[in-house]
């Protein structure tokens, strides 16, 4: 089976949701994310800290490319790899991209707090949040499903996303 990537803006539960789905579907799991930590031995938001957005971007690209060699995973991607048109058309080559999302008010909630979302250090969260929605959506948009996360649990997200693998499955 190919792979199943999960996009999405920060707090709509992809690890959460791609941890769940790949037990249920008898897949592996992986964070890109933890994958970079792992390999570059620090926190995302050490990385954006000290190398900035633009070195971060590159390593994520460079992780996306090794991860869609493989077949068979669910992938929890970070909220901004969809900003790259060429990370996009390897997430489709391989596999099929589903797009979780949640309002911002339920995002601000979710990752309220932790001080490890390089993005959210900012004086007005919530106005980041929106703005970063309103400028990624085109890019969102861009996955073949969209699954609003904001008033469901995550086994019901994955119910969801059984769904819209069994109708793909089934048209081909």
């Amino acid at each position: 089976m190919n792979n199943i990537y999960l996009v999405g803006f920060m707090g709509t539960g992809k690890t959460s949701v791609g941890y769940e789905l790949a037990k249920k579907i008898k897949q592996q799991f992986i964070d890109l994310d933890s994958l970079i930590e792992l390999r570059e031995k620090k926190l995302i938001a050490d990385i954006f800290a000290e190398k900035g957005e633009p070195y971060f971007r590159k390593v994520e690209k460079q992780a996306l490319k090794e991860v869609a060699k493989e077949k068979g995973f669910v992938v929890a991607t970070g909220g901004g790899i969809v900003i790259n048109p060429e990370n996009i058309k390897i997430m489709k080559e391989t596999g099929m991209l589903i797009c979780l999302s949640a309002s911002p008010e339920v995002i601000l909630k979710r990752v309220s707090g932790l001080d490890l979302r390089p993005l959210m250090n900012v004086k007005d969260p919530k106005k980041q949040i929106e703005l970063l929605l309103k400028l990624r959506a085109p890019y969102y948009a861009l996955a073949g499903k969209t699954i609003d996360t904001s008033k469901l649990s995550v086994g019901r997200v994955v119910q969801n996303i059984i769904k819209v693998i069994s109708k793909r499955g089934s048209k081909r």
